[in-house]
């Protein structure tokens, strides 16, 4: 049941950063993509209809990671209690300067409320990196399994890491392209006129950034932690993951030199998908390593929740998943399409 429920829970994770990956990096690049009061409008319109459903997989993948495997929830929330905050502020910020700034006419307050949302969503995209690759990287955990870093020491990867170091803030940055490359692709995929002409264009410089930062981080993440390749080499057939996510850039790259929106933003969800595969890959059966003893990691074996529970668990979290699937498919089936060009040519 445990490797299951691992699979569960990276199911949601990705997920979730597939479908608000776009609404973060819109966000991240909404100054960039409007400029007149219509085409801010237009942006938050590809959004509007689904960005606080996104949301709810993030919500749904915690709480599925309290329940399967509560030693690591324990664990990660109170080693990560700042950064964990920081978090929580930066998403009611996101929520307040996407709908309050709907809803007044001001225009200093719609000012403010535009500098929340594009600040909260950059943030996220970054703070959501940098945790990934304290994952990848390790934490230094004790006998009991508990651990404390602070925000930063001295930006090295070794005995004494901080949140903040010199590979989990270059990862911070792939994850902010990446996602803002994503959202760049939607944006296009959803708008008609000067809006959409902006997202191609900024996503096609955005595309050999990610490229590059993409092919650099697998062997930096094998420098920090030389683990994270075990699976590969035991299964060689897993290799079929890093050819998945260069075939989804070079995807990403004909669809645009051939105006092709809808492939070009599902080879962006690709990528997405096969990145956080590979990650779940590394890790399996680590949940959380330790940096320094290997016997130390948090797994899917010492963290997981009783064998009965997690079968009956399997049948709820099975009907919440129908209902949840079912709602995201009308949504999304409802608001499918462009917006219609009246709207997008707003001043």
């Amino acid at each position: 049941m445990e490797p299951l429920w691992f699979v569960l829970v990276a199911l949601m994770i990705t997920a979730y950063v597939v479908l608000d990956g776009f609404d973060l990096g819109a966000g991240a690049l909404y100054p960039l993509l409007a400029r007149t009061e219509g085409e801010r409008r237009t942006v938050i319109r590809t959004i509007g209809p689904v960005w606080d459903g996104n949301e709810v997989w993030l919500i749904a993948g915690g709480g599925t990671l309290y329940f399967a495997f509560p030693l690591l929830y324990a664990s990660s929330f109170s080693g990560f209690y700042l950064p964990l905050n920081i978090v929580l502020w930066l998403l009611i910020l996101r929520g307040i300067g996407i709908e309050f700034r709907m809803h007044i006419e001001n225009d200093i307050w719609r000012t403010l409320f535009d500098g929340f949302f594009t600040l909260s969503s950059t943030l996220l995209a970054i703070f959501f990196g940098a945790a990934l690759a304290n994952v990848m990287r390790g934490v230094v955990l004790g006998r009991d399994h508990f651990f404390f870093e602070p925000l930063w020491t001295n930006f090295r990867t070794g005995a004494n890491p901080g949140i903040l170091d010199w590979y989990t803030c270059g990862t911070a940055i792939l994850a902010l392209l990446a996602l803002m490359l994503h959202g760049a692709l939607y944006v296009a995929l959803k708008t008609h006129g000067v809006v959409n002409k902006r997202a191609h264009r900024i996503a096609a410089r955005l595309l050999p950034l990610v490229f590059l930062l993409t092919a650099l981080g697998v062997p930096l993440t094998a420098l920090v932690r030389p683990r994270t390749l075990s699976n590969f080499s035991v299964h060689p057939a897993l290799y079929v993951i890093p050819l998945a996510v260069v075939a989804s850039l070079v995807a990403i790259r004909i669809s645009q030199r051939h105006g092709k929106e809808k492939s070009a933003f599902l080879g962006s969800c690709s990528y997405l998908v096969s990145m956080l595969a590979g990650a779940a890959v590394a890790l399996y059966p680590a949940l959380l390593p330790s940096s320094s003893d290997p016997a130390l990691d948090i797994t899917i074996y010492n963290a997981a929740t009783g064998y009965y529970a997690l079968r009956v668990g399997l049948i709820w979290w099975g009907l919440g998943m129908c209902l949840a699937v079912a709602y995201f498919i009308f949504v999304y089936r409802m608001f499918r399409g462009k917006i219609p060009e009246e709207i997008s040519s707003v001043d």
